[in-house]
């Protein structure tokens, strides 16, 4: 089947004088003129023909996409009095009376209303009365998830085991509500959405049929409000058709809908790209002048950036869903200009800002709040880019305190000691206080271990931290004190205001670390320990009054912190509550 509309439309019969509208007028009376739902179509066909009709069927699907129109279809091709047929004549009586929905043998039933035990005890009573006219009785239940659990266990047996006239075709919008005992008993069809194109052409079949001259871009409109439902289009049409006339255009879409007109719209967005917070204002308050509702142009803006958005990861212009066939070249323009992390970050905005105008009685100050604070983003494709950079260890991150960490140390040459003179420079520089300068060529791994004394331990483990690129080297550089507690046991003391750095550099990922790049330098395992020096009096009362130690070791391990710290390299300082 094609989704092309069909050239003509049996209308549904009227009484002289009585007005129909045009979701029923319009209303597919074949398997042919159902739209977007070509394995509906195949698959009835087929099972007709092969004479491999089910007795319980199972429609699912939003509203409008045409489950009880195919539940008729189906209906009249079982009992048209040229079938079993996949194409109903349509001119029969039995036919024209189930598209009338008048016909005494094809009942539907709202599962809204009759929802209860004692109707399906009815329905299963009158289900053993052969049909009247026609060859078979079949029940239409529309939204039957709404019928209880105990309805639907009375009609189980029968649904399962249905005299031979009986055929049921359920239909509802929830299918998850429907039990498994009623589904494993039912074929189910699943119909999805009607693509916004297909809606345009037989919206546009219908203006033409009704003498109404309509603007592609009015109908592309009404389409995309439509969601994929197709009544839902052809009732908003409708509403339009009725306070415009012969001549339907898109100002008559805004000015019904609320929304803003194409030209404003455009203007409002390139303010907002260009980051011109006073002329997105004022584009906002001449779109509300010329009778827009902020909500809807909220609306509009996040549909837009969606659109934007799909652009900026690749999608073509085929996957657009709220953008004009005319809108291409500017939406792939924002979405390079954006940059993706700014467009997700604008439609966190405008959909925070919808939510909360909701409950709130100041919906234009919240939009355009929302629109000063799209125009104030930083650009956060930089942003990200930095974070990876941190990730790698390119550049150095600013800790919680406001102040700059030092960049990564390059990585030196291990300390070797081949010879005597080269374990005299290490001693002789832990003397005078200055750590020993790695010379610029890799020299290759010591011939023997390094002694470890009380004297060259501290340059030893400066020279341990200058090999470090990680962010632990800045950590633990902050260390008050390094001594030899026993051979190849290094106590490293930090102050007490530098127990965080403790606490990092404890980490076992961290240790590991420098434990790693220690045992490099000696030539042999080194065992190493961390400790705080107790605080001063005037520390301790002031650490009374701050929270204590394992609180901050519990914010500092709270998943999202540990995040943080890991994503810029980060250390927690301090944790401070927040005010009451």
């Amino acid at each position: 089947m094609s989704d092309a509309p069909p050239t003509s439309t049996v209308p549904e019969p009227a009484n002289p004088g009585q007005y129909v509208v045009i979701a029923r007028r319009y209303r597919p009376q074949s398997f042919d003129e159902l739209i977007g739902q070509d394995h509906v179509r195949r698959a009835m066909a087929g099972a007709i023909e092969s004479n491999r009709i089910g007795h319980a069927y199972l429609f699912t699907g939003a509203r409008g996409v045409g489950k009880t129109s195919s539940a008729r279809i189906l209906a009249k091709s079982l009992n048209c009095i040229h079938g079993p047929t996949a194409t109903p004549c349509n001119e029969c009586e039995i036919c024209r009376d189930i598209s009338a929905g008048a016909d005494v043998d094809v009942l539907e039933i709202d599962g809204a209303s009759n929802r209860g035990v004692d109707e399906i005890r009815q329905l299963r009573q009158n289900v053993a009365v052969r049909p009247s006219r026609a060859r078979f009785k079949i029940y239409i239940i529309d939204e039957v998830h709404m019928l209880t659990r105990e309805a639907f266990n009375a009609l189980l047996k029968t649904l399962e085991e249905p005299p031979e006239h009986v055929k049921f075709i359920f239909c509802t919008t929830e299918p998850e509500k429907v039990p498994i005992t009623i589904h494993s008993r039912c074929q189910r069809f699943d119909f999805a959405g009607i693509p916004t194109a297909a809606i345009v052409d037989r919206l546009a079949s219908i203006c033409e049929s009704e003498g109404i001259n309509a603007e592609r871009s009015a109908l592309e409109i009404i389409a995309r409000r439509a969601a994929g439902s197709m009544r839902d289009g052809q009732s908003l049409l409708e509403q339009v058709l009725s306070c415009c006339g012969t001549e339907l255009t898109a100002e008559h879409l805004h000015r019904l809908l609320g929304t803003a007109s194409g030209k404003r719209f455009e203007q409002l967005v390139a303010c907002l790209v260009d980051r011109d917070a006073a002329d997105s204002l004022a584009q906002l308050d001449g779109a509300v002048a010329e009778g827009a509702d902020v909500g809807q142009l909220l609306e509009q803006l996040l549909g837009y950036f969606r659109d934007v958005m799909a652009a900026g990861v690749g999608c073509s212009a085929a996957s657009f869903l709220h953008a004009t066939s005319g809108d291409e070249l500017r939406v792939k323009a924002a979405a390079q200009q954006l940059g993706l992390e700014t467009v997700l970050a604008i439609m966190q905005i405008v959909d925070q800002t919808l939510a909360r105008m909701r409950q709130s009685t100041h919906g234009r100050t919240l939009a355009e709040v929302a629109i000063v604070r799209i125009c104030n983003l930083e650009n956060l494709e930089d942003l990200a880019t930095l974070a990876a950079a941190v990730r790698s260890g390119a550049v150095s991150a600013a800790p919680p305190g406001g102040q700059r960490l030092p960049p990564p140390r390059p990585t030196a040459a291990p300390l070797t000691s081949p010879s005597y003179e080269q374990k005299k420079n290490v001693v002789e520089s832990s003397g005078n206080g200055q750590a020993a300068t790695p010379s610029d060529e890799p020299s290759p791994a010591p011939a023997e271990p390094v002694e470890l004394t009380a004297e060259n331990v501290s340059a030893i483990w400066q020279q341990a931290l200058d090999g470090i690129t990680d962010m632990v080297a800045d950590q633990a550089a902050l260390a008050d004190s390094v001594s030899l507690a026993a051979p190849r046991r290094v106590v490293v003391r930090f102050a007490w205001k530098y127990n965080s750095c403790k606490l990092s550099c404890e980490r076992p990922d961290k240790a590991a670390i420098l434990q790693r790049r220690l045992a490099d330098v000696v030539g042999a395992p080194v065992q190493l320990e961390f400790a705080v020096d107790e605080p001063t009096n005037e520390l301790a009362a002031s650490a009374r009054a701050a929270p204590s130690r394992p609180r901050t070791a519990e914010r500092a391990n709270h998943p999202f912190v540990r995040r943080a710290m890991e994503l810029f390299g980060a250390s927690s300082i301090r944790v401070d509550e927040p005010p009451s």
